[in-house]
């Protein structure tokens, strides 16, 4: 890799001597999982094994684990680190949100973490769940930032209403972001009623223009079905079928890259989804049969989603306008999956905000007036963002 040029993240600064009074003399935890690498392929957590003035004294695990090898929803237990000897407290299991327990043996806890800048995303969760336990704890709170491979210019998606937080939605903020962790950890924190004593450890040569290919960085896959960064672009729409009985593409080769059902025509939903005029994107009817997760071993009709101009593709129009076409041709199949319990949220609720898309999807017109409301609101985001942008 030619690193002539590249982006240096926040651990690739650590590892390169980087000092700060909040580690001098410090016991330090850290969050992360295989993406806190740096450039040269060493993980984090190396590196904070291995400063001179800080002992590193506890682990915190997201979902998927701290080696990311559980499947989405895999709940888990802490363990204990085997070469360190040092516990690793899990953040998706009996506890969500850190207890008085598990940063008792700390004064810093550093987040490294590869977030992909979406609202949906756990990683972003846990984190605003962190600094609300660090406030409470009076611990203080080292981001070490990395690049938002989507860039940091494109905004989408309507605010998450109040009375919707869920670990796929903690915060009020857009479905996709255009911040880095770095920044959107500064934003959540100043919002907070007890902020938590905060810094970003900033990157060196990031621009809100680049792409993740353009930083000449490793790309680790995040979590287990989100390998490439193909992905990656899609996510933000096609994320929303989670909250329906169509399959997001778990259990194939192309998880949230594909959707489909036993019951579907690919074809003639690609041709439905062209009269809408989507820009820089391309659906394309795919057969698949998913090894694992819904519809599994039977064979699905069902459309690819192609990006063919990233900056101009709009991930949750896409989406949405999929969801709608999907509900009028298949009033009979599709369907939204039904709250786990009496008296909770549809999951899909949880995932758009609110119930709005649940309840008006069907309808055209209602379509086009709920990307007008969310854009107004994406609109709105820029704004209530600036004060906490760290890159031009």
């Amino acid at each position: 890799m030619n690193r002539g040029n590249h982006v240096r993240t926040g651990a690739d600064r650590l590892s390169d001597g980087l000092s700060h009074p909040w580690l001098k003399d410090a016991r330090i935890g850290l969050m992360t999982n295989p993406t806190g690498i740096t450039a040269g392929f060493v993980s984090t957590v190396e590196v904070c094994a291995g400063l001179p003035d800080a002992e590193l004294t506890a682990l915190y695990a997201c979902e998927h684990g701290l080696d990311g090898e559980l499947q989405a929803g895999v709940r888990f237990g802490d363990t204990v680190h085997p070469r360190l000897g040092i516990p690793v407290f899990s953040l998706y299991g009996e506890h969500k949100n850190p207890t008085p327990t598990m940063l008792s043996e700390v004064d810093t806890v550093l987040f490294d973490i590869q977030d992909i800048g979406v609202r949906y995303y756990t990683y972003a969760s846990t984190l605003i769940h962190m600094i609300e336990a660090c406030a409470e704890a009076g611990k203080r709170m080292l981001v070490l930032d990395r690049p938002n491979p989507l860039g940091g210019s494109v905004v989408e998606g309507g605010v998450l209403n109040a009375g919707y937080e869920s670990l796929v939605g903690a915060w009020r903020v857009p479905v996709r972001t255009g911040l880095t962790v770095g920044e959107l950890a500064l934003l959540v924190n100043s919002e907070m009623e007890v902020p938590c004593e905060l810094e970003v450890i900033a990157m060196d040569g990031w621009k809100r223009s680049m792409e993740f290919t353009d930083c000449q960085l490793p790309w680790m896959l995040p979590s287990p079905n989100m390998p490439t960064l193909d992905t990656v672009k899609v996510y933000a729409g096609t994320c929303l079928f989670e909250g329906t009985n169509i399959s997001e593409g778990r259990g194939t080769t192309r998880p949230f890259e594909w959707i489909g059902a036993p019951w579907m025509d690919g074809e003639q939903l690609a041709a439905r989804f062209r009269s809408h005029g989507q820009k820089g994107v391309h659906v394309h009817p795919v057969y698949m049969s998913p090894t694992f997760s819904k519809h599994a071993g039977e064979l699905c009709g069902g459309v690819r989603i192609f990006v063919t101009d990233s900056r101009e593709f709009r991930a949750v129009e896409t989406g949405l306008v999929l969801l709608h076409e999907l509900a009028s041709l298949y009033p009979d199949q599709f369907r939204f999956l039904e709250p786990p319990q009496p008296g909770s949220r549809y999951f899909m609720d949880l995932l758009t905000g609110g119930k709005e898309v649940r309840e008006g999807i069907h309808d055209r017109g209602e379509l086009y007036r709920l990307i007008e409301v969310w854009n107004a609101q994406a609109k709105e985001w820029r704004e209530r963002r600036k004060p906490f942008l760290l890159y031009p």
